[in-house]
């Protein structure tokens, strides 16, 4: 069981989706950042240093709210959504629906929000389409195919994660703890400081 650091009291029974192909580049790129800004800072003349320090500012918050932040908690009672600049809370009573078409999306009291944490990958479906197709193909004439079946899942794992979520909308609607609106915290802690850093950037380039 693990535990939502947004929502302290809800505990998130196994149900935690997270791009694993985002957080990897994005620590790659805090890597990275960190290591040409740093330089800049160290051996820079006049204002250069200064000036990666407002990039540094800048762009660091918003690799994190890109790459590392989203996140989708599942729990009894409430879905618990993580994008880039905001955090909102849905309890199961207020989604009217889930699905998967060119992004993720869960559609909340008239309102839609989508799915940072489950990136489609129409890859991945047109390859678990095809299986799907080859599989009902044998299925009909009662032949194995004489080729080796590639081993993988039948659906594409973002349409598996909105069927996942789909299913415990419906079990938890009727659940008492279920029941309210949803609510919506920006993330002015990652906002703030890019804000800062783009201005004093901008101050720093116009002075020259």
């Amino acid at each position: 069981m693990t535990r939502s650091p947004d929502a302290p009291g809800q505990d998130y029974a196994e149900r935690c989706f997270r791009s694993s192909a985002g957080i990897g580049g994005g620590v790659l790129l805090l890597a990275l950042s960190t290591w040409l800004g740093g330089d800049a800072m160290l051996r820079g003349t006049g204002n250069a240093p200064w000036l990666a320090l407002a990039g540094l500012l800048f762009a660091l918050p918003l690799i994190v709210a890109f790459t590392l932040r989203p996140a989708v908690w599942a729990g009894e009672d409430r879905l618990l959504v993580r994008n880039p600049f905001r955090t909102i809370t849905l309890p199961w009573a207020s989604v009217e629906g889930v699905r998967a078409g060119y992004s993720s999306e869960v559609f909340a009291d008239g309102k839609k929000y989508q799915l940072w944490a489950i990136p489609v990958s129409l890859k991945q479906r047109k390859r678990a389409a095809r299986r799907q197709a080859r599989d009902a193909a044998e299925d009909v004439t009662g032949r194995a195919s004489v080729t080796p079946r590639p081993s993988g899942p039948l659906r594409a794992p973002s349409d598996q994660a909105i069927e996942d979520l789909r299913e415990l909308a419906e079990r938890g609607a009727s659940r008492e703890g279920a029941q309210g609106s949803p609510t919506v915290r920006w993330a002015y802690e990652l906002i703030a400081p890019s804000a800062v850093g783009l201005l004093l950037f901008a101050a720093l380039a116009a002075i020259g």
